[in-house]
Parts: C-alpha cells; structure tokens; sequence
C-alpha cells in the first residue's frame, strides 16, 4: 500500500519530528564483550575435571556446529544386523528403495525393527508407514527405538500408504521404512509408476527407503530385494518335558542388486526375550 500527502502538510507536520531539547539524548548500548577464540575459561576449568576418556568427547556449540559441519554423511545406512547389512553392502543404502520380501512368520518385522533402532539411535528422524499394524511403541520402546525421532503412521489402504511415503520422504526424514503387514493386502495394488515416482523422491531427497512386503511389490523401482523364509524354530528342552521357545532362524536371499552379484545367501538369528 502507497500513502501520499501534499507538500504543505508535511511541511506542517515536521514539528512532530524534532527532538524535545529537554529530553535526555539516547545512548546506544555498549557493545558486547570481546569473545576470545578457541575455549573458554569455563570450558578448560570443565575440561580439567573430567577424566581423561570422557574429557575429549566433550565439546562446545561451536566446536559441535564445526563438527556437524565438517562431517559428511555416510552413504548407508546399518541395520545393525551383521548378515543383513553384508547382503545390503554395508546397510541400507540412502536415495535407495530396498524391498524386504517374506511369509508370516519368518521375522520380517523383526528386521524392521532393528533398522529402526539402529537409525534412531544414531539421531536420524525416522517415519514409520504401518499398514499391517503390527508397531507396538512400548515393545519398540523397550526395545531401544527413540520414540521422539519416530512418527507412526496408520492408514488404510495400499494406495494411502504409498502416498504417505511420498509425502513424507519429501519432507527430509532419512529413514522412511513402509511395512505393507501380511497378506492379504488391504486395498488395491499401487501401480508400477507410483513405486517409480516414490523410488525417485527417495533418490531426491537422500532417504534410504525400505519396503516390507509379504509378496514382491516394487518392480524395477527397488534398488535391491532380499527375500526372506523362515527355517525351523528353535527350543529349549526335549523328550517329554515341556518346551520353551527359544529363537528362530531366518534365511535370506538377495534377489536383486544393481551393484552387487544376486543369489548370496545368509541366515539370521532371533533370540526370544526372557
């Protein structure tokens, strides 16, 4: 908006601008103190009681803004488990969609849940795209998943969930994990191009994508696709005592890896919690 006045009035409205001679003349506010480089003195005085393994992890603002600055991110990200991260190549690749394929029973959710420990632990923000419904946030919790870097999503249909996944990886999470539940699926299949479009706002953005899924989903949009089956469980006891569940033992395939030869297998061993 533009606001205009003749000549003659501003001249008589000029007054206004004159400074009261009676009035004290404002002073400016003294400057604030010089800041020395490198530590300050409550920094070193800190620094000096800590015991030496610890003092050397303690760091101040600034030095953590450098530090975070400086460090560059690593291209993966570990699921924490050992087998697993070897057939991924080192973990879950970020800008990559990976597809986790397997029955009931064989442990899938087991994996999703340690990928999700694993990132929130290192401080990455995390959403959860939960159409099975299978997400327990006081078993994650107990399990180590930080719930304050984790957002859960419920919805409804195949569709709902893809375009979650979307919008959301959008949005700058580094760990979006889609978990599709058993079969049968609730609503339609996605078409192949929203797997294409949501695998490319992944690469966009810099979030590593996992896909679990009870039968193949991705198509050509998915990086890799590790196919999982559940071998036998294990117990603990024999004869005709009784018998307690002590574990099962999950084997995996790599179906597919644009960088990496296909066919690999490894095994991967779920403890029961006492």
């Amino acid at each position: 908006m533009r606001v205009a006045a003749p000549a003659p009035q501003l001249d008589s409205q000029s007054h206004l601008l004159d400074l009261d001679p009676s009035r004290p003349v404002p002073r400016l506010v003294p400057p604030p103190p010089l800041v020395e480089p490198g530590e300050s003195a409550a920094l070193r005085q800190l620094r000096a009681l800590l015991d030496p393994t610890v003092r050397g992890k303690v760091r101040s603002g600034a030095e953590l803004l450098r530090h975070t600055a400086n460090t560059e991110r690593s291209s993966i990200l570990p699921t924490t488990l050992d087998n697993v991260d070897a057939l991924l190549g080192g973990g879950l690749p970020r800008g990559k969609m990976v597809e986790l394929v397997s029955r009931r029973g064989a442990g899938r959710f087991s994996i999703v849940m340690s990928a999700l420990v694993a990132a929130t632990t290192m401080g990455e923000a995390v959403a959860l795209i939960d159409l099975g419904d299978h997400f327990d946030p006081q078993l994650a919790e107990a399990n180590g998943v930080d719930l304050r870097r984790l957002l859960w999503v419920r919805p409804r249909t195949v569709k709902e969930a893809v375009m979650s996944a979307e919008m959301i990886t959008a949005t700058g999470f580094q760990l979006v994990v889609l978990d599709m539940g058993l079969h049968p699926l609730r609503g339609r299949r996605a078409p192949d191009a929203a797997w294409v479009r949501l695998g490319r706002t992944a690469e966009a953005h810099g979030a590593a994508m996992l896909v679990s899924s009870p039968y193949p989903l991705t198509g050509t949009a998915s990086e890799v696709v590790l196919k999982g089956s559940a071998s036998r469980p294990k117990w603990i006891g024999k004869g005709q005592s009784p018998r307690l569940l002590a574990g099962i033992e999950m084997s995996l395939t790599l179906e597919k890896h644009r960088h990496l030869k296909p066919g690999a297998k490894s095994r991967v061993s779920f403890e029961v919690l006492p």
